[in-house]
This record gives structure tokens, sequence and C-alpha cells, in this order.
């Protein structure tokens, strides 16, 4: 038994003449944060749409939970829940009553329904307002509630579709907290986010899709280290010891003022043992030394030739409708 919760092979898609997904192939391990990113029109929603069983696929072979979305679609949405970007609540209910509501749906008994729903506001800290209506909730409360409502039926693949969207900064890190209990009790998230920072701290394994083609794909550490610029940071106690290390190591940019050499590499340990070993060859000791690798906004920039822009709280975003 394949220990892929999704696996994608070939997937086709268009619209007219527009073509959206151009044969794509993405495979999600169970038990794992999957983050797909883009550019506004790289085809990521059509992507989930078609993953969860809103859209069929003009080609290619889609297996999600073992079953295949085309032919198996009852089985997928039974082992699969969905998040969207807004929270889908009704605010004239209160949270307790939106709860109550999903229990219903999935046909769960009176018993097992109120400790369903016990549970779930305990687990998302909601107990103290399960009887206030919806309207009156914070947008953090909102999507705890939403998210709550998804995982009345116990799925064990999540689409999370920008679930911080919104959010201020400690929300959204309570937000990060649940999707990392979430997968510790094994459940798989797909998540597409406008915060390259959110894929950073969550995702296990990241790809980026670009006009219909999965451009790269990875950890996000092995991202980062695609793209140029890597390189060790050495300060030092004195100008005579820049000055010798500057004329040892050509390659490198100082910085008279902070004492400091950027000295380019891969970060990985072998050359990074090596540049240690040539300031010891000449008796030079650095006070201190960092590694510094770009970022994931770096590598959308480099990967689809788009920049991502800052949010009111300098957390860097790409738009992943």
């Amino acid at each position: 038994m394949s220990n892929s919760a999704i696996a994608v092979s070939g997937l086709r898609k268009k619209y007219g003449d527009k073509v959206v997904l151009d044969g794509i192939d993405l495979e999600v391990g169970a038990g794992t944060v999957f983050s797909l990113l883009g550019p506004n029109g790289a085809g990521k929603t059509t992507t989930v749409n078609v993953l969860s069983t809103l859209t069929r696929a003009d080609g290619g072979s889609v297996r999600v939970a073992g079953h295949d979305v085309a032919t198996e679609a009852k089985a997928v949405r039974a082992a699969i829940g969905v998040t969207g970007q807004f929270a889908a609540v009704d605010e004239l209910l209160t949270g307790q009553e939106n709860l109550r509501l999903m229990v219903d749906l999935h046909g769960l008994s009176g018993r097992d329904g109120k400790r369903v729903v016990a549970e779930l506001l305990d687990r998302f800290d909601l107990t103290a307002a399960a009887k206030k209506p919806a309207a009156t909730y914070s947008g953090g409360m909102r999507r705890k509630l939403d998210l709550a409502m998804t995982l009345v039926g116990d799925p064990r693949i999540i689409f999370l579709d920008e679930p911080t969207t919104g959010l201020d900064p400690r929300s959204r890190r309570t937000m990060w907290s649940i999707v990392r209990d979430l997968v510790a009790d094994g459940v798989t998230i797909f998540l597409t986010t406008q915060y390259l920072e959110e894929a950073d701290q969550l995702a296990d394994h990241i790809a980026v899709l670009d006009q219909g083609h999965v451009v790269a794909e990875g950890t996000p550490d092995e991202l980062k280290r695609r793209i140029p610029g890597t390189h060790v940071r050495l300060r030092f106690a004195e100008l005579a010891e820049l000055d010798a290390a500057a004329r040892i190591l050509p390659d490198a940019t100082r910085d008279d003022e902070t004492l400091t050499l950027r000295v380019p590499g891969d970060g990985g340990t072998k050359s990074l043992r090596a540049l240690l070993d040539r300031l010891a060859e000449y008796s030079l000791d650095a006070a201190e030394f960092s590694v510094h690798t770009p970022d994931l906004d770096d590598v959308f920039l480099a990967l689809t030739g788009h920049a991502t822009t800052a949010t009111p709280d300098h957390t860097p975003e790409v738009s992943a409708k």
C-alpha cells in the first residue's frame, strides 16, 4: 500500500482554448503538509478543485486517499475536508449551532454528535464563545470555527485554501499550531497560501506552479539552496584580521564598517569546513560566522519572474488565487 495520500500524474485541464494545467505530476505523502505556490492564474485553484472532485480533469490520473477522483468521487469526498479562503460559517448561528449543523449533515447520532461538538469546541478554544453568534467572532475565531466544522467528518486529508488570509500575526501563529497538531495526528494537509513565510514554516514539501507547469519542487531548504545568493558571513574582531582574510578569500565581499566578509558558497558542511580550514591555515579566527540562504521570496521571484508583496506586518506574500 502506497504511503501517498495524493498521487497526480499528467493532470491536464483547459477552459476553451486556454490550457490551465499542462500535464502536472504531484505526490503528497500521508501525514505531511504539502504547499502549492504560484502566481495569479498559475492553476492552483483549478488543481484543488480537481483533487477535491469539484472539477473534472480533461486528462491524467488523480488518486486521493487511494481513490480515483473520476470514478470514486463519493469515496474521495468521504476522506477529505475543504476549508476555503473565506470562513464558511453562518453568522446568524452560534459557534455551537454551526458545529451541530455539520454534525447533522454527517448523520451522527445525538450522543455522538454532542460529544464531537464539545470536543471540537474545546480543541479550538471556543467553548467560552460557543453560545455567541458567529457574527461576534473575531477573524481568527471564525477561521478556527471553520476548520473545526471541517473536522466534524474526521477527514484524513484537508485542503486549506489561504487559511490565514487577513489574520493578525498572533492569530496566524495559532492557526499554524493547529495545523501542526493535525499533522501530528496523522492528517495530511494540502495548503495553498499567499504567505511565503507560512509555507516555509509549515510545509514538508513545496511545489511551485507557473503557467500550468510545476517549475520546481522540494523541501523549503532544497528550493532555497537552488537559488544563487547563499553565503557565509564572517565577522572579525580587528581590521587587520579582516584585511588578511580578504587577501586569502578574493571572491568575498568585505564591509569595513562591520568588519565582515561575505563569502559565496552553497551552505553545505563540506564547503563550510573547507572555508574554516582555509582560515586556520593562515592562523585566522572569525569572531563569529553565520550561513545565510535566500528565502522563499527569492525562490519565487527566480522561478516565476513575479515578485511578492509585503503585508502590513511585513510578512512576504504571494497571491494563491
